[in-house]
């Protein structure tokens, strides 16, 4: 699989918390082929299954971005916008946008307000507009808006938006594409909303009712300039095992036996704790009364701004260990 050009399918589609369904329809071809059956629920999460008599296991990588949503069409032409997710108004302004019809426009500072005093209700989105008839014409009221910048190579380092966390899907498909013969029965969950809230997975995992459950996800990396510890993983460093964060405290077997089978098979890894965020493993540990659950993470630079950074190498390790979980002898939960 070619990773730079994946990614970049993936971001030219339009995928926002919300409204990720054209996501969801690529990553439904490129699933395919490696499952046995494909379908999408009722709230878009996209449900993959390789069939099998064991344990039922669950991996899940949310698929929705951050974004804006427009609130209000000022006289100017101006629009004024709604977040989706994490936005800081310090790493989105005056980068370029586009709506799902295709209009494209950039994030603008109001006039008089200084940007290091900006708040996000002081930014707008300026889509070229005339007046406020014609941006009318080309927006509407509750239209979503997505970052437009490409994805590049620097080195063994992958540099796009939106890592955060359609790079996690692509290591899922990786780990389909080359995983084995396996007893379990698994599910490879493409979750939606995940941004506002985990809602996707959570939903998700009371339908499948998983024995084991594992959010795969970027996670916050420690040494970007600036990091203050924030986060226990680097880039470069492998695939990295949730320990915790603010949504979960990983199950402690869960984590001996993802720490257990890197070492076995020689797959780089590392512990992950982070200070600040959280995953889909917030949401499914908690499902119906209860499912073991950890997390594999790509450990990433400058998560939600629109130039965020993963290393290659990370990656696979994490789709190895991935496949590695899937194909391992897990015991029937209780």
């Amino acid at each position: 699989m070619d990773l730079l050009k994946t990614l970049q399918t993936l971001n030219d589609c339009h995928g926002p918390s919300g409204d990720e369904a054209g996501v969801a329809a690529t990553l439904k071809t490129l699933a395919a082929p490696y499952a046995d059956e494909c379908a999408i629920d009722t709230l878009g999460n996209l449900i993959c299954r390789r069939k099998g008599s064991g344990p039922k296991v669950m991996f899940a990588a949310h698929m929705d971005s951050i974004g804006f949503l427009a609130t209000h069409i000022d006289e100017k032409g101006f629009i004024h916008f709604g977040k989706l997710g994490g936005l800081n108004p310090h790493s989105v302004l005056y980068t370029p946008v586009r709506f799902r019809n295709g209009v494209k426009g950039l994030v603008a500072l109001d006039e008089g307000t200084e940007a290091k005093d900006a708040k996000l209700e002081d930014l707008c989105l300026d889509v070229g507009a005339r007046d406020e008839s014609h941006a009318k014409e080309l927006v509407q009221i509750g239209d979503t808006a997505v970052w437009d910048l490409p994805a590049f190579a620097a080195g063994e380092r992958i540099v796009s938006p939106y890592l955060d966390n359609r790079i996690s899907c692509i290591a899922l498909l990786m780990a389909m594409e080359r995983l084995g013969k396996s007893e379990n029965d698994l599910y490879f969950v493409f979750t939606v909303q995940e941004e506002l809230g985990l809602r996707g997975a959570r939903t998700a995992a009371y339908g499948i009712d998983p024995d084991y459950g594992i959010a795969v996800d970027v996670t916050v990396a420690g040494d970007a300039p600036g990091s203050r510890h924030d986060g226990s993983s680097i880039l470069g460093g492998g695939a990295a095992v949730k320990v915790m964060d603010t949504s979960v405290i990983a199950h402690p077997a869960v984590v001996e036996r993802l720490s257990a089978l890197a070492a076995e098979q020689g797959i780089p890894a590392q512990r992950d704790v982070i200070r600040r965020g959280g995953t889909d493993a917030g949401a499914i540990h908690q499902s119906r009364a209860g499912v073991y659950t950890g997390g594999i993470s790509v450990p990433c630079r400058y998560t939600h701004s629109p130039v965020e950074m993963a290393d290659r190498g990370d990656v696979e390790a994490c789709a190895s260990l991935i496949a590695a979980f899937a194909q391992a002898k897990l015991k029937q939960a209780q």
